[in-house]
């Protein structure tokens, strides 16, 4: 492959709303620009960037995959990025790695999709460049001033139509390019003039459109502000210019329209992300962490300098093993050399890079500032990681991926399920940063946390790749027990075998204290009722019945307990006769001094928008939630404001709380949790954990 300037480089991810037609324009501007010789579909299951055999089944992208083209003497490195909200943080890797966005909606929908308004507060977060393709415009119902109307209704006027269709559904055949007053057909994809101009009966809607493109093609521009505002006449060339200053600042987000699956409208946009999206050495660079070695220096887009590159994304491949996804900001990355992990502080060997088309590793000797590429097999590198030179040290702002917010309980079905489980799952959580697994210390449940529940289930498919299967239930709550009366009781145990029989008898009283306070023990013999050596084992009794649950399997904490009395013998006692019989009697103290369950208590922070903000709460309350305030986030530029609820609410009540939320806010809410306290369950809540309790074998029968 030629190799190509940075000023030669374009670096566009496609993002949209599930089913808007992103992977289909992918596919069409590859086809377009002569990198495919075949236009696959994506019912098909043979698109260029949906090669995943989960993404082949579901027929829904699921990782984000890059994908070269050359148009017009220059490098476009798509990345196709994933719509549904289960992957947000592809998008948040992708967005990172890129100079613009192709935000694709379709023009049958009635407004913007959450996937579009979710993939544009990262893309507001990351500060690039953007422009819509209205897609579909050939099928019934599409509308495509609808979708800009609603464009910039919520986004404001940095929203331009830069062309205007020409029919609609069936009847759409050509477009009338804005900049240019110049109408087109389309002719077998490729555009043509149209023979009789701008149609007649869209020279007033061509007006209107056109004037709102030059006012804010000339916003950023002061010269061209000026000259417009004298009422001077703009040439093309000019509103180019505008345009372009525009996008690169993010301040004007030209819509375009088109139908991919028939090659229509491909050309404008190709055309548009050449002249218009700005280069790599356009765009301000990622900056510095903070923590990063005092004399870092900023990334600067020039080959010539010390090597700055950050890995955006990791697939783990059980054949192929890992394959690190990087965008070099300074220098260049070549084969067969080394880089620096700040995060490790170690060097890694770098074997053969490859820039990529899909599923296609294309070889090549480097990659170069500007330029996205990967790498396979390196040893300890995440994605977030920067590789520089050793000698000059410097560590990027690592990528903001959201939080894993909903966790299934995972076993492994058979002993050589289990034996491979622990590595899968360790390069399952290298290649997947919002995906976490987690030891439950009083379940002693393996937890997976993922996105949602689409997300977990692809992630299990991929786990059976590696060779591991697994049962998958919700997870166990982890409550505890305690008493909320005082008791005295006996435990008593004799046993005679023939030989040296066992014996130990001792007398406690126990009560509640305070929420927090733990386990206390009181040693009150007196008169020898206990010789000295057996009372440590009376309290080991008693701390292991503990551990282990009177009613419900779950520990008992908060209680004090006292020993005051017993008896012994000189021959049968033992140690461990007494450690059963403190096990006895604080089992029998306990179900005297009326036991309870505590349930864990979870302090909630939820982020929703204004118009869910009634529903959300009515929905905590709904879950014994206690709503403790509310405070309003102010959007990041056209991004709409946001409102947090402050809460808490019983853990037992947020199992499946991340698919209700996003149900109940189409997709646009999101949370974060942590514990907070424990409190007494109500009776209901009680019963129900007991009788859950036995139905998985816990009795309170004590064994010997």
């Amino acid at each position: 492959m030629k190799r190509y300037a940075a000023e030669e480089i374009r670096n566009v991810a496609i993002v949209a709303h599930g089913g808007a037609g992103k992977t289909s324009l992918a596919e069409a501007m590859l086809y377009v620009a002569g990198a495919i010789d075949r236009q696959g579909r994506v019912d098909d299951g043979t698109t260029v960037t949906d090669f995943d055999s989960e993404e082949i089944r579901r027929k829904v992208s699921i990782q984000c995959a890059i994908a070269i083209l050359e148009w017009r003497g220059m490098k476009v490195n798509l990345v196709d990025v994933p719509g549904y909200a289960d992957f947000a943080g592809e998008a948040a890797g992708a967005l990172r790695a890129v100079d613009g966005a192709i935000f694709v909606a379709s023009a049958q929908a009635s407004g913007i999709d959450v996937g579009f308004q979710v993939a544009w507060e990262y893309a507001e977060a990351e500060k690039i460049a953007r422009c819509v393709f209205v897609n579909k415009m050939d099928k019934e119902h599409s509308d495509f001033f609808r979708i800009v109307d609603s464009l910039r209704s919520r986004y404001g006027k940095a929203i331009a139509a830069a062309e205007i269709p020409i029919g609609v559904g069936e009847q759409f055949h050509g477009v009338v390019d804005l900049v240019h007053r110049k109408a087109y057909v389309f002719v077998a994809g490729e555009k043509v003039d149209h023979p009789d101009g701008v149609p007649a009966e869209l020279e007033e809607t061509v007006e209107k459109y056109r004037e709102l493109l030059i006012e804010s093609a000339v916003e950023n521009d002061d010269e061209l502000l000026e000259k417009y505002l004298a009422g001077e006449t703009l040439s093309a060339e000019e509103i180019e210019r505008g345009l372009h200053e525009g996008m690169v600042a993010g301040a004007v987000v030209p819509v375009t329209c088109g139908a991919a699956l028939k090659d229509m409208g491909v050309r404008f946009l190709l055309d548009l992300i050449c002249d218009e999206f700005p280069s790599p050495a356009e765009r301000p660079l990622v900056p510095a962490a903070q923590g990063s070695p005092a004399n870092a220096r900023k990334p600067e887009c020039n080959e010539s300098l010390p090597l700055i590159a950050q890995v955006f994304k990791t697939v783990a491949d059980p054949y192929v093993g890992k394959l690190s996804y990087f965008r070099v900001y300074s220098g260049a990355l070549r084969s067969d050399s080394s880089v620096f992990n700040p995060r490790t502080g170690r060097e890694e060997r770098v074997g053969q890079v490859y820039v990529l088309r899909g599923k296609q590793q294309i070889a090549v000797q480097e990659i170069a500032a500007g330029d996205i590429g990967a790498v396979p097999r390196f040893n300890d590198v995440l994605t977030g990681d920067t590789l520089c030179d050793a000698k000059k040290p410097v560590e990027l702002v690592r990528i903001d991926h959201p939080e894993p917010v909903y966790a299934v309980a995972i076993t492994a079905k058979t002993k050589v399920d289990e034996d491979k489980l622990g590595p899968a799952l360790r390069r399952l959580q290298d290649e997947n940063p919002a995906f976490e697994v987690r030891r439950d210390a009083q379940t002693g449940e393996t937890l997976m946390v993922a996105a949602g529940e689409t997300h977990i289930e692809v992630l299990v498919e991929r786990l059976k790749r590696f060779g591991a299967q697994v049962e998958m239930a919700l997870p166990s709550v982890p409550y505890l027990e305690t008493v909320t009366g005082t008791a005295k009781a006996e435990g008593r145990h004799k046993k005679q075998t023939g030989g040296r029989g066992q014996y130990g008898d001792c007398w406690i009283e126990i009560e509640p204290l305070e929420r927090g306070a733990g386990f206390q023990f009181i040693d009150a013999v007196v008169g020898g009722a206990i010789p000295r050596q057996f009372i440590p084992a009376v309290e080991k009794g008693i701390r292991d019945a503990m551990a282990r649950g009177t009613v419900s399997g779950n520990p008992v904490v908060d209680i004090r307990v006292k020993l005051y009395d017993g008896k012994y013998h000189d021959v049968d006692s033992s140690e461990a006769a007494f450690k059963i019989a403190g096990s006895l009697a604080f089992h029998n103290a306990v179900a005297l001094a009326h036991p309870a369950i505590l349930e864990p208590i979870v302090s909630v922070d939820v982020r929703v928008p204004e118009e869910y903000l009634g529903d959300c709460i009515g929905d905590l309350n709904s879950r014994r939630g206690h709503v403790l305030g509310m405070e309003r986030i102010e959007g990041r530029g056209s991004v709409d404001a946001m409102q947090l609820v402050h809460a808490t609410v019983p853990q037992r009540e947020l199992l499946r709380y991340a698919i209700d939320l996003r149900s109940l806010t189409h997709g646009r809410g999101s949370f974060t949790t942590l514990l907070s306290h424990y409190q007494e369950a109500p009776a209901l809540i009680a019963q129900a954990v007991i009788a859950e309790a036995k139905d998985r074998g816990f009795t309170t029968h004590h064994e010997a």
